[in-house]
């Protein structure tokens, strides 16, 4: 989950600029219910994890925004008004196939800190804001990309046009320019960010009407247009393939810079489409929820004060009721049939809430609102008798085999990344991976195929601890999208090579009362397997798994350079070879 660190004082001051009094123990109490996880509350610092479902707290200023409807019950406000700066930006048709969505939005008269300190770290957080909406919204720049300028140093209108590689300009941090192809690749955000343009013989640039170049996204800006200590209008622009993340995104920035006293302007956008738009657009999001669903799914009926009320803490508005007629085409749904003969509650949320997805998500913020410490009891409707695996005692014959073995269980998460599960342990992928489409972090983005480089990756977390360490999983992988049971084990020891872990093997199939097995040299590079000490183990001739001992190469992948010496093994496979005693 992304942290932010929040200076007291900044919430402080934004809280007084409202006539709200900042409480660091109310906050301390109380910010938890919103939905956030609080790392460390000091006098000096609010460190906290931000859900990625809520992009909205990602930075402090629209975080005390959020804060003073639910702490201090301030009026809510969904809509996002501005007044028309009078500015355009024109988006040339061929960035159609480029990179169609343009936004921008102008934000004036920013109150800047007094002093330089003050000052940069306004611009660090503005930035570190940026930031965190590129990976929350953007998806690494590849749905959504900000770029925040100086509008002091511009010409309006604005254009954004598809030019060749060839075309040069100063980018940011540079003072000599560069053709996009060089900065592509020498550039550092041209190298961590290229492959968004692959196979582009085109490229998107936003210029002004002195043909500067502002942004090239999504890669960097263009010199010119640097944010300083003295900026206090600023132009924001938005681009990508995703409408509602640019929204969210453009929307999020204005209302960072409106916290800080500044203005919100809309600016006139002639989409590569030809239509006509207006950025930031001021009214709420309508959302229709069916009356009777959110007494099914939260337990008790809420007046329309307790909803009013719930929704306000949240940053909403109950804006009504209407019948919940099943005709019209936006009303073929389920939720649609779920509310026959009731009515439809009609609620407004903020634009920029990127979470509001289906009704369910705005039922969810009204019991957030409202508490959950009176939703009413109900009890399990379904019938809870068990039925035991046909693995069981398979299972807890391992559990047993391991632990009499010294080893100690553990548990670790299925999601994992293709470094670790293929690249490090030098395994070539043999079925198909499950991808995550939008994870959370970079180190979660597959479903693991292998448990071995999770032992790894614990045992390189607790070298700190003395040897031996041994440890094992009894857990599930995703190989071709379909759940396999697998085992696996992994010692570290001053003395642990292949004799060590042959050993258990054979300790292994005598509890487990396997009397027909063998085992088969690894091919070299063939897993994580020390060069002529990796074995396959063969019962009654079928496949069950892997053992030996690891490469020190691969150990060194992960910082560990003691002797490890594993296994794993195919549940599965086993529950076929090995009969149930029981």
């Amino acid at each position: 989950m992304p942290t932010i660190s929040v200076p007291q004082s900044l919430l402080a001051e934004l809280m007084a600029n409202h006539g709200y009094e900042h409480d660091i123990a109310d906050l301390e109490q109380r910010l938890p219910l919103m939905g956030t996880d609080i790392d460390a509350c000091t006098e000096a610092q609010l460190d906290i994890e931000i859900f990625p479902d809520r992009p909205d707290l990602l930075s402090g200023e629209t975080l005390a925004f959020a804060m003073r409807p639910f702490l201090h019950g301030a009026a809510s406000a969904p809509d996002f008004p501005s007044t028309p700066s009078g500015l355009t930006f024109t988006v040339d048709q061929a960035l159609i196939d480029v990179r169609p969505v343009m936004f921008a939005a102008v934000v004036r008269g920013v109150t800047l800190p007094s002093s330089e300190e003050g000052r940069e770290a306004f611009i660090k957080a503005l930035m570190d804001h940026q930031e965190k909406l590129h990976f929350a919204l953007g998806r690494g720049r590849k749905r959504a990309s900000i770029g925040v300028h100086d509008l002091a140093n511009l010409n309006p209108p604005f254009r954004a046009r598809a030019v060749p590689r060839s075309t040069s300009f100063v980018p940011l941090g540079e003072t000599e320019a560069m053709t996009i192809d060089e900065i592509l690749e020498h550039h550092p955000k041209g190298q961590d960010y290229a492959h968004l343009l692959d196979g582009m013989d085109l490229v998107p640039l936003i210029e002004d009407n002195n043909g500067d170049v502002l942004s090239f996204p999504p890669i960097i800006n263009g010199a010119h247009t640097t944010v300083t200590h003295a900026t206090e209008d600023f132009f924001i622009d938005v681009t990508g393939w995703d409408p509602r993340a640019c929204e969210a995104a453009l929307m999020l920035v204005c209302l960072q810079l409106q916290e800080r006293g500044g203005t919100v302007e809309s600016v006139d956008i002639t989409t590569c489409e030809g239509a006509k738009v207006s950025m930031p657009r001021a009214e709420a999001m309508r959302h229709r929820i069916p009356e009777g669903l959110v007494e099914h799914l939260l337990g008790r009926a809420l007046d329309d004060a307790e909803l009013e009320r719930a929704l306000s803490r949240m940053g909403g508005r109950l804006a009504g009721r209407e019948p919940a007629g099943v005709d019209a085409p936006e009303h073929r749904s389920s939720m649609a049939q779920a509310a026959q003969g009731e009515s439809w509650l009609l609620v407004d949320m903020p634009r920029w809430r990127f979470d509001m997805l289906h009704p369910v998500d705005v039922i969810e913020d009204i019991a957030i609102g409202h508490g959950y410490e009176d939703l009413g009891a109900d009890w399990p409707k379904a019938q809870l008798t068990a039925v035991a695996r046909p693995d069981h005692h398979l299972r807890r014959r391992l559990r047993e085999t391991l632990q009499g073995m010294g080893f100690l269980q553990i548990q670790s998460l299925t999601l994992s990344n293709m470094e670790d599960q293929f690249e490090r342990m030098r395994w070539t992928p043999r079925h198909a991976v499950t991808q995550l489409t939008n994870p959370i972090t970079v180190d979660h983005t597959v479903l693991r195929q292998h448990l071995l480089p999770g032992l790894v990756r614990l045992l390189a977390a607790n070298k700190h601890h003395d040897l031996p360490q041994r440890v094992y999983e009894l857990g599930t992988v995703v190989r071709d999208h379909r759940n396999c049971n697998r085992l696996a084990m992994l010692s570290a020891e001053r003395s642990g090579g292949f004799s060590a872990v042959r050993g258990r093997i054979q300790a292994f199939c005598r509890d487990m009362g396997i009397t027909e097995w063998t085992v088969e040299p690894m091919a070299e590079g063939d897993g994580p397997w020390l060069a002529g000490r990796g074995a396959k183990l063969l019962v009654s001739g079928a496949w069950v798994g892997c053992f030996g001992e690891l490469d020190p190469h691969v150990s060194a992948e992960f910082d560990l350079n003691v002797p490890l010496n594993g296994a794993e093994l195919d549940v599965d496979a086993l529950l076929s070879v090995i009969q149930d005693p029981v």
